[in-house]
């Protein structure tokens, strides 16, 4: 039967490309303050005096620079964990397009914040652009999640990773100096995030609301059976309209389920330890660091524009994306977050024995730029794209909006740290950091490899029966081969 099979029809593919440039815009605002970070720093000094004629001094000026950065996290935190307040009130399409508005003010707030002569017009727009990209971050993996057929959820979850990282790539490329990274267009490089924000304003409307949102939360089974049709490109969806039934029947038997309840029952606490760890070693494994390290380690590689390196460390993180977006249905979502994190731990290994004899011998300086590659390709292949969509699969319709505004919550809270600790701890460490980091990969391999299940091609609700049966038996520690099987036994 099609309706559950692999057809991907225009309808599809439209909704899902329109909901991943809220991901390319998480993507392009993540990697846009780096290119520019010099002549951003001579615009506040020339600000700074203008107004107290005396120029800025170095700590005021890394304290200004620090916040202009990491105030982008602190928005994403707010934002993330908003995303419940607007997709049960709005619905998640509609959810989308008000948070365009948030694009806007930022796009003009940092755009014009040289005119203005004014650095704190561009610390308010990092802010707000974070605010927007936090509920991006929630927004996009839940209707992405609740719109694409069970057999191709994985794949179409990916994307969203995969708007990510061509997001970042964007960002590097426009931010070189002959580009845009230069005096001159800074602010356009800043201000361009109002591009994207037209385009999707322009196309949601052309897209359908979630199914499971019409049919769950507004009881509306006509409009969803018709979205289906539509999604589908088949008039038979019975499969889909039965497994949202019973989604719904499950749901009536428990109360609506807010971010306290969610800690308090022991029904979901097994799938939100899960969600958080996942969203931990998305960004405790040290690819942040890596973007950060990797023009310092080309440097010392001896590649005369370290910057063009890094950008092709930014292509090999969108190529490895892609890989990931064929290989999710066919290999599972839990095998390959735990290559990726092996493969991570190996890289990272690798990466600090080539930095620790790069003084002895030369040609280590080759291995080390291998090592970064590498470590990006295997992030790539599990902890990059898996953590954000399974969250969405963990998750029945109720609980599902406050579990991914805590698991975003979590995901950002540990950006903030990763992006505020690591130049100290770096400095404390050296080359050597990267041990911290396969200390902490190898703690994720273990967790994922005793607690994940698999959820490839399982319906959400085969996936909460799992972990409702866990609870129910008061067994905490079952394998993830027992929640398969449990879930799988609740359907027979």
């Amino acid at each position: 039967m099609d309706s559950g099979g692999k057809h991907v029809t225009l309808q599809l593919m439209l909704a899902v490309g329109t909901a991943v440039i809220g991901s390319l815009q998480f993507g392009y605002n993540t990697g846009v303050i780096n290119a520019p970070q010099k002549i951003i720093q001579a615009f506040y000094n020339e600000t700074w005096f203008d107004r107290y004629s005396s120029p800025i001094s170095e700590t005021q000026l890394t304290t200004l620079w620090a916040i202009s950065v990491a105030i982008f996290s602190i928005g994403g935190i707010f934002g993330s964990f908003s995303v419940g307040l607007f997709v049960n009130r709005f619905g998640r399409r509609n959810s989308m397009m008000l948070a365009n508005v948030l694009a806007f003010i930022a796009a003009a707030l940092m755009g014009f914040s040289k005119i203005g002569g004014s650095w704190e017009m561009l610390i308010i727009g990092r802010f707000v652009v974070g605010l927007y990209s936090g509920l991006s971050t929630g927004f996009v993996p839940m209707y992405v999640g609740e719109i694409s057929p069970t057999a191709l959820r994985g794949a179409l979850g990916t994307l969203h990773q995969l708007g990510v990282v061509i997001g970042i790539l964007l960002a590097q490329v426009f931010g070189i100096d002959s580009i845009m990274g230069n005096a001159a267009l800074w602010p356009l490089l800043l201000g361009l995030t109002f591009i994207p924000a037209v385009v999707q304003c322009i196309l949601l409307p052309l897209c359908p609301e979630s199914p499971r949102y019409l049919l769950i939360n507004c009881n509306e089974e006509n409009k969803a059976k018709s979205v289906l049709k539509k999604l589908r490109g088949v008039t038979d969806v019975s499969a889909d309209l039965q497994e949202m039934k019973e989604e719904s029947r499950q749901m009536m038997q428990e109360n609506k389920v807010t971010i306290a309840e969610l800690f308090r029952s022991p029904l979901y606490r097994q799938p939100l330890l899960i969600a958080v760890v996942l969203q931990l070693s998305q960004q405790l494994s040290g690819i942040n660091a890596v973007f950060y390290y990797s023009t310092d380690i080309f440097s010392k590689a001896g590649v005369e524009q370290p910057v063009y390196a890094t950008i092709g460390a930014g292509a090999v993180n969108t190529a490895f994306t892609v890989v990931s977006l064929f290989v999710v249905e066919r290999a599972g979502r839990r095998s390959l977050h735990l290559l990726g994190l092996l493969g991570m731990a190996g890289s990272a290994v690798l990466m600090t024995i080539a930095l620790a004899l790069l003084d002895k011998l030369a040609w280590m300086s080759y291995i080390s730029i291998v090592a970064v590659f590498a470590f990006v390709a295997f992030f790539e292949i599990g902890p990059g794209p898996i953590p954000w969509f399974i969250v969405a699969e963990l998750f029945s319709q109720g609980p599902r909006p406050a579990a991914i505004a805590v698991a975003g919550f979590s995901n950002w809270t540990a950006n903030f740290i990763v992006g505020m600790c690591f130049p100290y701890v770096e400095k404390l460490c050296g080359s050597y950091v990267f041990i911290i980091f396969t200390l902490l990969l190898l703690g994720f391999f273990i967790f994922t490899y005793f607690k994940v299940p698999e959820t490839k091609g399982r319906t959400f609700d085969e996936i909460a029966a799992g972990f409702r049966q866990t609870a129910a038996s008061g067994v905490e520690k079952n394998s993830p081969e027992e929640l398969n099987s449990l879930g799988a036994d609740s359907q027979l």
